[in-house]
């Protein structure tokens, strides 16, 4: 019997395997498709302080610190670089959003810079559009390769004695009394534990209701472009003030770009890469969105399109909690778009609730039961990657 049993290899479950195998605890991970299949697989990869709520600036920062060691830590390459984050202003309007969000971080503490004209932009990200009004600038953000950087957690785990079972779905949570004791998978195989961490994304609500657990999701789409492999045309993410458009060079040359969220008028449970495939308008709207402000994606290849899902709670902050009234039960949820970034910390602090450490961060503004009797109205995703 593994000591913890984690449901979900995204970022979050494959980092908590990781460090609960290598602090010398038996751990068993299950992924329904494959490794980084949904959310952390299909995020822009960016890897970001900047537009933090203050609730998940400390994950971040210790996050930033993180990432820039793990290929040695890990064995393995995650394609991080720390490049910069470039947020932009395409209208007056805009500009005066950005001008508020760089003082609204800087009295976080965060280092990150107003630059006020085009010329400013364009002096560190020379491939950004003359349109562009203004932008923040936060030197220490950056972004790694999502895939590789999953697997590279869940190798490392496996090293360490984490057993790996990719392709194996769990349909359900085993409770007995007012605890957890193990899991269910799809072919009927009852594997027991004594830890139990919930961390799969969209799918997270129907494991919970059964145990009358509720975890309020709007699920939401995204598309994704990737180009041919370019010339290199800049160094940063870069995002809009509203949040409609994203992108990223990465190492190989190929843009990666997204747009902002829309409507996915499907069940969860039954996603398939036909359900998730954008449509022809949202293609055209992304690349339009992108040219507008880099110009060079007029002219790229087009290599592959894909739709991705976010699990967006109401106030697009994750669930982080193992206090929910049932022993052994461990949620890592509802990340809202921008919990790769994080992954690292957030597998920290997950093995910290499995193995009944105390975390280094305050979790309280992440407990599950904020959702319950909630009047907050659904707040908007201001960035995602």
């Amino acid at each position: 019997m593994p000591d913890v049993v984690i449901v979900g290899g995204g970022i979050s479950g494959a980092a908590a395997a990781y460090d609960i195998a290598r602090a010398g605890h038996s751990v068993t991970l299950f992924e329904a498709r494959s490794l980084a299949a949904m959310a952390s697989g299909w995020t822009l990869g960016g890897v970001r302080q900047s537009g933090r709520d203050p609730a998940e600036l400390p994950l971040a920062k210790a996050a930033v610190a993180r990432w820039g060691g793990l290929d040695e830590e890990l064995g393995a390459a995650t394609g991080y670089r720390r490049r910069g984050n470039l947020r932009l202003a395409r209208t007056e309007a805009e500009v005066e959003v950005i001008r508020e969000l760089v003082v609204q971080q800087r009295g976080l503490g965060l280092e990150i810079d107003y630059l006020p004209d085009n010329a400013a932009i364009r002096a560190i990200a020379p491939a950004i559009a003359p349109s562009v009004l203004a932008a923040s600038f936060c030197p220490g953000d950056g972004h790694a390769d999502p895939i590789p950087a999953v697997r590279a957690f869940a190798a490392a785990a496996a090293r360490h004695g984490a057993v790996i079972r990719d392709g194996v779905g769990v349909r359900a949570l085993i409770r007995s009394g007012d605890a957890i004791t193990g899991v269910e998978t799809h072919e009927g195989e009852i594997v027991s534990a004594g830890r139990v961490i919930l961390a799969t994304g969209i799918h997270a609500p129907e494991l919970l209701a059964p145990l009358g657990l509720d975890l309020p999701l709007r699920i939401r789409l995204v598309c994704v472009l990737q180009s041919v492999p370019l010339p290199p045309l800049f160094e940063q993410v870069f995002g809009v003030a509203n949040a409609d458009a994203a992108g990223r060079q990465e190492i190989d040359g190929r843009l990666r770009v997204t747009t902002g969220i829309g409507d996915w008028p499907h069940e969860p449970g039954s996603w398939s890469p036909d359900t998730l495939a954008p449509r022809a308008a949202d293609i055209a709207t992304l690349i339009d969105r992108v040219t507008q402000v880099l110009p060079a994606m007029a002219d790229a290849g087009v290599s592959r399109i894909w739709g991705g899902l976010i699990d967006l709670t109401p106030d697009a902050l994750p669930a982080i909690d193992a206090h929910t009234g049932i022993d052994g039960l461990v949620v890592a949820a509802g990340f809202s778009g921008h919990g790769f970034g994080i992954g690292p910390i957030t597998g920290e602090i997950l093995a910290d609730l499995a193995l009944m450490r105390q975390p280094r961060f305050d979790l309280s503004p992440f407990k599950l039961g904020r959702f319950a009797d909630s009047t907050t109205p659904d707040s908007v995703l201001t960035l995602h990657g």
